[in-house]
C-alpha cells in the first residue's frame, strides 16, 4: 500500500507531467470554426459600432523592445510579460501586454500625425502570464478605442458613450458601467500622509476592493484615525448622486478632493442626459489597478460573468511618459467575457457551411475553376471539387461530396447529355431541411438542369 505522502507526490508528479506534454500551452485556445465565426462577427460589430464615432483601426506590433514600453507599464504588469531576446539587436523584446501604452508611444513618436484630436481603435490580443488559478487565458482578445487630444469632460462623456452603444449593438441589455475617479481616493492617500511604499500598496488593496488588505496596510502605517476612516469608506461609497455629498463630507474642503468629485459630478449628468443613467453606478472608490490611470475611470460589469467585461478611462500623462504629454481617454473590451455575455443565434443543423460546391470529372478542372470564380464574383461561398468517376456515378459522388462538406447546394458540370459549356446540374436541398408537407421528413436534394447564366442571374436577383 502506497502512503498517503508517496501517494500525493505521485499525483503531482502526474500532474507536472501531463502539463508538459500538453500540445497547447497553459492559458491558451484553439477557437474551432463555429466559434470562430461568432468571434469575427462580434468584432467586425464593434469595430462598426467605433468607427461610426471617427475612428480609425491601428494595427499594433506583436512584440516590442522592453526598454522602449517599459515606462509606460506598471512594474506588477512588466512581471506579468513574456520576454525574449531578439537574436539581431541581444536587446529584450515582450509580448504585447497592454494596448494603450503602445498606442501612446505610437502618438508620442509622432508616427500618427500631428493634427488632434485623433481617434484610434484596435483590434488585438495582450499576453500577460497568469497562474492557472486566475480564471483566465495568457492571451486576451480585446476590441478597443482611445481619444487623444480632448481635455474636457466630453471626452471621458464619448468614450462611455461609445462604450455603451457598443454593448448595445450586440445585444447585451442589462450591464452596469462602475464610474469613479482615481483622484478621490489618491488624493485621500496622499492627505493621510501614507508613504510612498505604502500608497502604492494600499492603491491596489482598493483596487481590488481588499478591505481587511487596505485596514492591515493603513494600521502598519499609523496614521490618524480620521484619515483612515475616509480611506477605507471610500470604496464602499457606491450608488448614485448622493454618493457625491458624502465624498464632499470627507474632501472637508480640500479642493485637490473636491476637483475630481466636481468633474465626476459633471460626467455623471452628461451621461444621464443622454439616457444612460439606468446604467451608471458611481464608486468612488473606482481605481483599475492601473497607474497610468490619472482622472475619470470605469469598468463594466454584465450579469452571469464573475469579472469585468472591460473598462478604461483617463490617462492625461501617459503619452509624456514617451515623450509629450496629451490628454487622453479609452477604453477595451474582453472579447471573450463578451463571447460569455451574449447569447448567439443557435446554429442549427440546416445552416449550410458553403452555398456551392462546384465539382466536375478532373478532365474538366478547369471548367470547373472557372464556374466556381463566376459564382464567387456574386460574393458567394464556393468550394471546387475534381473527382473520377465513371458518368453514371458523378451524380451520385457529387451528392455525398456536397452533404459532407455541408453545402446547401451543388454544381456539377461534366454531366452525360451536357453539350453546352454553359450547362450545368444544379442540386438543392443538401442539407436537412424539413419538408414543408410537414411530414417531419428531411427533404430530398433536388436537380434539375439549367445555365450557369440562369443561375447567376437568379442568385443576382435573389440578393438586389
Amino acid at each position: 500500500m502506497v502512503s498517503p505522502s508517496r501517494k500525493s507526490r505521485r499525483v503531482l508528479t502526474q500532474a507536472s507531467a501531463s502539463r508538459e506534454r500538453s500540445l497547447i500551452p497553459i492559458g491558451m485556445a484553439t477557437i474551432l470554426p463555429r466559434s470562430a465565426r461568432q468571434v469575427r462577427r462580434l468584432e467586425g460589430q464593434l469595430l462598426t459600432q467605433i468607427g461610426r464615432w471617427g475612428y480609425d483601426e491601428i494595427i499594433l506590433p506583436t512584440f516590442e523592445y522592453l526598454d522602449v514600453l517599459a515606462p509606460g507599464l506598471e512594474s506588477e504588469l512588466l512581471e506579468t510579460c513574456y520576454q525574449f531576446v531578439d537574436r539581431t539587436t541581444g536587446r529584450t523584446l515582450l509580448l504585447r501586454p497592454d494596448a494603450t501604452a503602445q498606442v501612446a508611444r505610437t502618438v508620442a513618436m509622432g508616427l500618427t500625425g500631428g493634427r488632434f484630436p485623433q481617434r484610434l481603435a484596435y483590434r488585438t490580443s495582450v499576453f500577460r502570464y497568469e497562474p492557472e488559478h486566475a480564471g483566465r487565458g495568457r492571451e486576451i482578445f480585446q476590441i478597443g478605442a482611445e481619444l487623444i487630444g480632448v481635455k474636457d469632460v466630453t471626452g471621458d462623456a464619448e468614450v462611455i458613450t461609445i462604450l455603451i452603444e457598443c454593448l448595445q449593438s450586440i445585444g447585451l441589455r442589462s450591464f452596469t458601467i462602475a464610474l469613479g475617479h482615481v483622484g478621490f481616493i489618491k488624493g485621500l492617500m496622499t492627505r493621510s500622509g501614507l508613504s510612498v511604499p505604502a500608497q502604492k500598496r494600499a492603491e491596489q488593496a482598493a483596487a481590488k476592493k481588499d478591505l481587511p488588505r487596505l485596514e492591515e496596510i493603513l494600521k502598519a502605517e499609523g496614521i490618524t484615525k480620521s484619515a483612515a476612516m475616509a480611506i477605507r469608506e471610500a470604496p464602499e461609497l457606491t450608488g448614485g448622486k448622493d454618493v457625491l455629498n458624502r465624498g464632499r463630507v470627507l474632501a472637508a474642503g480640500d479642493p485637490v478632493l473636491l476637483e475630481p468629485l466636481e468633474r465626476l459630478e459633471e460626467l455623471y449628468r452628461l451621461l444621464g442626459s443622454a439616457g444612460y443613467a439606468d446604467s451608471l453606478l458611481l464608486d468612488l472608490g473606482e481605481f483599475r489597478g492601473v497607474d497610468y490611470y490619472d482622472g475619470a475611470v470605469f469598468d463594466v460589469f454584465a450579469p452571469g460573468v464573475g469579472a469585468e467585461l472591460g473598462g478604461g478611462g483617463r490617462y492625461d500623462h501617459l503619452i509624456g511618459r514617451f515623450g509629450t504629454d496629451l490628454p487622453s481617454t479609452g477604453f477595451a473590451l474582453d472579447v471573450d467575457r463578451l463571447f460569455r455575455a451574449i447569447t448567439f443565434p443557435e446554429e442549427t443543423d440546416d445552416v449550410s457551411r458553403i452555398d456551392y460546391l462546384v465539382i466536375g470529372p478532373g478532365r474538366l478542372v478547369s471548367r470547373v475553376s472557372a464556374v466556381a470564380a463566376q459564382l464567387r464574383r456574386r460574393h458567394l461561398r464556393v468550394a471546387q471539387q475534381t473527382i473520377n468517376k465513371v458518368a453514371d456515378r458523378l451524380l451520385v459522388s457529387a451528392i455525398q461530396a456536397g452533404q459532407a462538406q455541408e453545402a446547401r447546394a451543388v454544381v456539377v458540370v461534366g454531366m452525360p447529355g451536357q453539350d453546352r459549356d454553359d450547362e450545368i446540374l444544379l442540386v438543392e436541398h443538401l442539407v436537412n431541411q424539413m419538408d414543408p408537407t410537414g411530414n417531419g421528413r428531411p427533404r430530398r436534394p433536388k436537380t434539375k438542369r439549367t445555365s450557369l447564366t440562369a443561375l447567376v442571374n437568379a442568385v443576382q436577383s435573389h440578393r438586389s
